[in-house]
């Protein structure tokens, strides 16, 4: 049943984008038996209602039809069904009449799929192929009738760690191919009308659901639990059920491609009604200087003043505000209670901007004092320019905050332009913490009350992962942020090995160790999930990123950034421009003596330094498909707008491709690269994809194109192979994806 899906979800994606009228949608399509003029079958409104009791998900599926076109309409239904469901049974209904269905493996439903591929001239949807099919004959239609479908099914959840998952297979709404358009997809038909509601009873078994792939609305009454979700059901949704019982609960997805080592998500979700948390030691320290004048030191403060209301009775706080010198509201810790708390709020209202800036010595004085192991030591730090006063160095400051951070979290703001990223950087990296950039005339009481608010109940800290028998690596974030009361923590990795094992997470709760586990199955081979690769990868380039603003380019920095831009069709200034204009990647060739460190590492400071760093972080903080989309159109938008060539431009699947002699050219394509070319809709055509689904995105969007790989990259076209043997598409594989094509 597993395999089935894919192939379902193939069949319905090329029916959507065909030469006809029939529009692309999520769910069930009808698909005529010969493509003919006038056959125009639309969807024009679909319903799902899902009903969770215990591990049993019911499922309706309502969807109306109405016949446009100028004949007869008939033809089959097909409807995707999640390859991770294990059902129970379904019936399928056209008004009262019940329709006789069948569910078709992936293998007859691949054949399927690709004969209308052929047929249409069109890949879309292609990356997902291997699913299965639900096919039913539809009485015909009448010109301007309009049918409902109903199919009922009953499916068992699977166990995702301590969570229930729910798998739903959507559609992927599509336009025509080949649009003139340099940033946003391809143009899009108007979305058809959809309610989708998930019902679970018991709620109090669960803490609040999640997804990674679509947005939730979330609404509890007593014992019953209700998830809405108001936009058309794009793609594969995939709905995480937390159970309760333990103070963190563990959720972990799976996926593992063919012949590679795994991928898994893991989501550390707190218990929403935890009372134990442990107190913190908070340091707020604000840059008083002149610039910081008007506007900014009022937020400022405001900012100040709410982070104080967030404490709890429990908590201490010190608070410093520095120019050329620094100030201090209390030498020692106070308790956010009584007149100390009233004390300070009266001190942050008398602070004036006025000086320079002497970081050096705000973050002395941040550290100066230690938290027992039972607190958690908290410091923000906040800045808007350079230091000016005292010691200038960022790469001095840096080390010597480094050296005194202990076990402080600690969590830097630049504002505006002016500011070192090198610098703020590391110091948020020193510190299980981060940096946050706000942008001229952005709000900072906004952004820094966001922050002050996540982090206002800590519920474990000091995390480290074990994967027991199973290896896990390259965990990202690399190291482990806290868990807070009402925040999940989302963790993407790498893993080799299969079978059951035991996942544990360690760390502290107000003082004490604590462990808690989850049995998982690390699977040899699973297609489900298959999200959970590109989000990995764009969480590894945010690293690799901040890296090279804290370390300075080098040449090993840029071949991975570049090795996994590539393999993961992600867009990074590495990837973007041709080979032919190195100095756009990289800068001058670096000096000899320089150990393979490019001589021009990027400025730290500016509009362009503060725009990559903070693009860096949005790639590092990504834990749902929409925040992996926002981070990829930012950065596209940032390379077409350095892109002032003449050249028809299109970014497509995270590649920057320009028109070249008729043929769409990957801008990272090098001319020592070996070019295979495949005929389009050959029985190699369909090979290669199978072997590289990451071509799909490309070949569903744009036809004639040349997509770059490590050593070798494939030309799709009118000309080319039609046949393919096993031992040259594993060749192909691995020019594609570098020597090792595993990673």
């Amino acid at each position: 049943m597993k395999t089935m899906m894919n192939a379902i979800r193939c069949l319905f994606a090329c029916a959507l984008l065909a030469a006809t009228a029939i529009p692309a949608a999520g769910q069930g399509w009808i698909e005529p038996g010969v493509i003919r003029g006038g056959f125009a079958v639309d969807k024009t409104r679909s319903e799902v209602m899902v009903r969770v009791e215990g591990r049993v998900a019911q499922i309706e599926v309502s969807e109306w039809f109405v016949n446009n076109g100028r004949r007869l309409a008939e033809g089959d239904y097909h409807y995707p069904l999640p390859g991770e469901a294990v059902f129970q049974g379904f019936s399928l209904f056209q008004g009262d009449a019940e329709l006789r269905g069948e569910i078709m493996d992936a293998e007859r439903a691949r054949a399927i799929y690709e004969e209308i591929v052929r047929r249409r001239a069109d890949p879309a949807l292609i990356e997902l192929a291997g699913q299965g099919l639900l096919r039913a004959r539809i009485f015909p239609i009448q010109p301007g009738e309009e049918r409902r479908v109903t199919l009922r099914y009953t499916q068992v959840l699977s166990r995702a760690g301590d969570a229930l998952q729910l798998v739903y297979a959507g559609g992927v709404r599509t336009g025509p191919r080949g649009a003139a358009n340099t940033v946003a997809p391809r143009g899009h038909r108007e979305p058809v009308q959809t309610k989708f509601e998930v019902e679970i009873v018991g709620a109090t078994r669960f803490l609040d659901p999640f997804s990674p792939t679509h947005d939730l609305e979330v609404d509890r009454d007593g014992e019953t639990l209700r998830v809405s979700i108001e936009e058309e059901i794009a793609g594969r949704l995939s709905l995480f059920l937390p159970l309760s019982g333990e103070a963190v609960g563990l959720s972990v997805a799976t996926h593992r491609p063919v012949g590679e080592d795994g991928y898994f998500m893991l989501t550390l979700s707190p218990d929403r009604d935890v009372v134990a948390v442990q107190p913190r030691d908070v340091t707020a320290v604000l840059d008083i200087s002149g610039s910081m004048s008007g506007e900014k030191i009022g937020q400022a403060k405001q900012a100040l003043q709410q982070l104080l209301s967030t404490l709890s009775s429990d908590d201490r706080f010190r608070l410093i505000a520095f120019s050329n010198a620094v100030r201090i509201q209390a030498r020692d810790w106070s308790f956010a209670r009584g007149s100390d708390l009233e004390r300070a709020r009266e001190w942050v209202d008398d602070l004036v901007a006025d000086g320079g800036t002497n970081i050096g010595a705000a973050l002395d004085e941040a550290f100066r004092l230690e938290s027992p192991r039972n607190r958690l030591p908290v410091v923000l730090f906040l800045t808007d320019g350079l230091p000016s006063v005292g010691e200038q160095s960022p790469e001095r400051l840096a080390d010597r905050a480094e050296s005194r951070a202990g076990r402080a979290r600690v969590f830097a703001f630049g504002v505006g332009n002016d500011v070192n990223t090198h610098l703020l950087d590391r110091l948020g990296e020193a510190g299980r913490g981060d940096t946050d950039y706000v942008e001229p005339g952005e709000n900072v009481e906004r952004v820094i009350s966001l922050l002050t608010a996540k982090i206002q109940h800590p519920v474990l800290t000091e995390l480290e992962l074990s994967g027991g028998r199973i290896d896990l690596d390259e965990v990202y974030p690399v190291r482990i942020p806290d868990v807070f009361a009402g925040d999940e923590l989302v963790l993407f990795g790498r893993f080799s090995g299969d079978g059951s094992g035991a996942l544990s997470v360690t760390g502290e709760r107000q003082g004490r160790n604590v462990t808690f586990t989850t049995d998982v199955t690390f699977p040899e081979e699973s297609d489900a999930n298959a999200y959970i690769p590109r989000l990995w990868a764009s969480r590894k380039l945010g690293h690799l990123e901040r890296q090279i603003w804290t370390e300075g380019e080098s040449r090993s920095l840029v071949a991975e950034i570049r090795r996994v831009a590539l393999r993961y069709g992600l867009p990074t200034k590495y990837t973007s421009y041709l080979v032919e204009e190195p100095e756009t990647v990289v800068g001058r060739p670096p000096r000899p003596g320089l150990g393979g460190r490019v001589s021009n590492a990027p400025a730290p400071t500016g509009a362009d330094a503060v725009r990559a760093a903070g693009a860096a972080r949005l790639r590092r903080e990504i834990s749902t498909t929409g925040d992996f989309d926002q981070a990829q159109k930012a950065m596209v938008a940032d390379i077409l707008e350095r892109d002032d060539r003449a050249t028809p431009t299109r970014a497509v699947g995270g590649r920057l491709f320009r028109s070249q002699d008729g043929v769409w050219t990957d801008a990272a394509h090098q001319s020592s690269n070996d070019v295979t070319r495949v005929k389009a809709f050959s029985p190699a055509y369909f090979s290669v994809l199978s072997a590289l689904p990451e071509l799909a995105p490309v070949l569903a969007e744009l036809s004639n194109v040349l997509v770059a790989g490590d050593a070798g990259s494939v030309q799709v076209g009118d000309e080319g192979i039609e046949e393919i043997s096993t031992s040259e598409l594993r060749r192909l594989v691995s020019a594609f994806r570098g020597v090792d094509g595993a990673n």
